[in-house]
């Protein structure tokens, strides 16, 4: 695309060289020749003191808000109103705009956007949909296959969001669901997605600190109900009174026994997972959905609303409820077959812990077994006495091991887990340095009824020691285990 045709998209003045364009990109590390950079500023950094270094690397136009003064630019310089909108107008210019091409579900919140978007996922391929996916945990295209970003893109921006769904446009993709959190919509990094469905979970207090106030952080979120043609509202959340109405369409769901369109009753928590009646639009049925906590029977519903929108019946939303797997990482059940039950979930604070065992002693006839490692190097040292303190007294045994060790040595921070729990007057614990050893004693432990939890890696695929990174998959890994047994 040459520049000319580029100003032309973002409505701007073309300018008097036109170069051709291949890509943008906002960090000048990440500039490749024929690549348009974004100056921004930030509230550290002005991205135009960096156009020197971009243009070293192959830049060869520069997008901004106007060049300070005393500033010129050695490359042809767009300026737009804002810097964050060009940025992702331009990626999705250059990418062809994918999402025309997709039906697009994306799901806010505070809590639930992760395992509401893996559910839709699921029932839109249960319902014939090739469907691709953008979340936290990683990247789908149709072919299933979870992918990660490369460490630099921590949080990935909108050139990587519209490159993303136009490889899934290029994999055959009939359909897309993205995570859409505060900071993607505030920033701009999901801006030149065309929306289909928006999905929303709930509001509570996070991110205050970039968002100011509560009603800032709902604000921003409520971004992506303007931007949809279709809301899907939990009427159990007090926000959602300030949504009603800003879509052009819209539907409800509950699973506290509200009025709305699709509501849960009869809700059962076993150790199979969450049984249900939904009654809906499309009529009522029995659901059972093999993922662990009540609190999942509302990311169900909003999945099955976002799903039955995208032409999904009922027979395909119940069987592919009773087929889902769980996301990667988060509460996973990890099949056993012989009565027992191992759940992998990414569990890595005392409260995250606190809550994760808590949820799986109600539904634990057995033991409750949990193994679990702290994080070496400067992340959080404190964390590691109250640790092994919520472990021992919410599980009637713990294993403690590693869990990215670092540069910190291992038997410092075993030492500091063990610590917690005997001052607080625990002796259920023991210390097996290797995680892969801890993982399979704990399952040997385990007789039917009982209830293995393993916490603190999760989705990451990756094992990090002081002098080596190891390739992990704390599923498989369990998978692993059983089958010893």
């Amino acid at each position: 695309m040459r520049l000319s045709e580029l100003a032309a998209h973002l409505n701007v003045p073309a300018p008097t060289e036109h170069p051709e364009v291949t890509g943008v990109t906002h960090n000048a590390e990440w500039a490749q020749p024929g690549f348009a950079f974004v100056a921004i500023r930030g509230a550290k950094f002005d991205g135009h003191d960096f156009i020197e270094k971009a243009r070293e690397r192959g830049a060869v136009a520069v997008l901004g808000e106007g060049l300070p003064d005393g500033v010129n630019s050695p490359l042809p310089y767009l300026r737009v109103v804002s810097a964050r909108a060009a940025l992702a107008d331009a990626a999705a210019a250059l990418a062809g705009h994918p999402s025309q091409a997709l039906r697009v579900v994306g799901v806010t919140g505070t809590d639930g956007k992760t395992t509401t978007s893996w559910i839709t996922r699921h029932l839109l391929r249960a319902a014939g949909l090739r469907t691709g996916l953008l979340s936290t945990v990683g990247y789908e295209l149709p072919d299933g296959e979870l992918r990660h970003f490369p460490a630099h893109f921590t949080t990935p921006e909108a050139p990587q969001v519209q490159a993303t769904l136009a490889d899934m446009v290029r994999a055959g993709a009939d359909a897309a669901v993205l995570e859409a959190s505060s900071h993607a919509l505030a920033l701009e990094r999901v801006r030149g997605v065309n929306w289909d469905v928006a999905v929303w979970t709930h509001l509570s207090s996070e991110h205050l600190d970039f968002h100011g106030t509560l009603e800032n952080y709902c604000a921003d979120k409520r971004r992506l109900i303007e931007a949809a043609p279709f809301a899907v509202l939990n009427v159990d959340d007090p926000w959602t009174a300030q949504l009603r109405g800003v879509a052009p369409l819209e539907t409800t769901y509950s699973a506290e026994g509200q009025h709305a369109d699709w509501r849960a009753t009869e809700i059962e928590e076993r150790s199979t997972g969450l049984h249900f009646h939904v009654i809906s639009p499309l009529g009522e049925f029995d659901a059972n959905l093999p993922m662990i906590g009540r609190f999942n029977v509302a990311n169900a519903l909003a999945a099955l609303a976002a799903s039955a929108h995208l032409g999904a019946g009922w027979e395909a939303l119940a069987g592919g409820l009773a087929s889902f797997r769980g996301v990667p990482g988060r509460m996973e059940l990890v099949p056993d077959g012989r009565g027992r039950r191992v759940v992998v979930d990414f569990a890595h604070t005392p409260a995250s812990l606190e809550k994760a065992l808590g949820t799986l002693r109600t539904t634990t006839p057995g033991r409750l077994i949990v193994v679990l490692g702290s994080a070496g190097g400067p992340r959080d040292p404190g964390k590691r006495a109250p640790l092994g303190e919520v472990a021992t007294r919410l599980a009637d045994h713990a294993v403690f091991t590693e869990e990215d060790c670092r540069d910190t040595p291992l038997a410092d921070i075993l030492s500091e887990m063990e610590r917690g729990a005997r001052e607080a007057g625990r002796a259920n614990f023991e210390s097996v340095p290797d995680r892969r050893a801890a993982i399979r004693h704990a399952t040997a432990l385990a007789q039917p009824g009982d209830t293995v939890l393993l916490a603190g890696k999760g989705p990451e695929d990756t094992l990090e020691r002081a002098h080596e990174t190891l390739p992990w998959n704390e599923t498989q890994e369990a998978l692993d285990a059983l089958k010893l047994i």
